[in-house]
């Protein structure tokens, strides 16, 4: 059996974590609710998003979804499922290196945010156990596209600061133990 083969058989060793309910409010305080469809760079500019800053597809809304009106039930509801999907992602993603609770917590919201795709590169360091490169990539991770071109979110240097984090502090205790 090829390495690879055998690691989509093995179990993660990540498997049964949760986000904790802590990091699940302080990252549902980050989603803020909008009730409605926007644009989530400005009208006109970015993506169609909804409710907690889920992505409804790529680029700007149409007029119809602009006027459609978002529940608090259904935003609850996505919301939950959106997390499941990123839990579930940073489990099948992280296989080997176990993971501290605070670093799940960051690798669920960075994947709530940047998708399992869109992290794949932070989880493959992390999982190899290259914390600093991991919270390096992290904060570079603040780009979005407006009109095809590439724009910092302003909004995304202190989350992705706050996502890092975990994985500087791991470096850094590596780092101390070596000494």
């Amino acid at each position: 059996m090829t390495k690879h083969a055998q690691a989509a058989v093995t179990p993660s060793v990540n498997a049964g974590m949760k986000m904790s309910p802590e990091a699940r409010a302080r990252m549902r305080r980050l989603e803020r609710d909008v009730f409605k469809y926007y644009d989530d760079m400005g009208p006109g500019k970015g993506n169609c998003t909804w409710g907690p800053g889920i992505l409804a597809h790529r680029g700007p809304c149409t007029k119809e979804e602009l006027a459609r009106p978002v529940n608090g039930a259904a935003v609850e509801a996505e919301f939950s499922r959106r997390v499941a999907e990123a839990e579930a992602g940073v489990i099948r993603k992280v296989r080997v290196q176990k993971l501290l609770q605070d670093q799940f917590d960051a690798l669920v919201s960075l994947t709530y945010n940047a998708g399992v795709h869109g992290s794949r590169d932070v989880f493959t360091l992390v999982d190899t156990g290259r914390s600093a490169e991991a919270a390096a990539r992290i904060r570079t991770m603040t780009s979005t596209r407006v009109n095809g071109k590439s724009v910092v979110a302003r909004g995304l240097i202190s989350r992705r600061a706050e996502e890092s984090a975990p994985f500087d502090a791991a470096a850094k205790s590596a780092a101390m133990a070596k000494k």
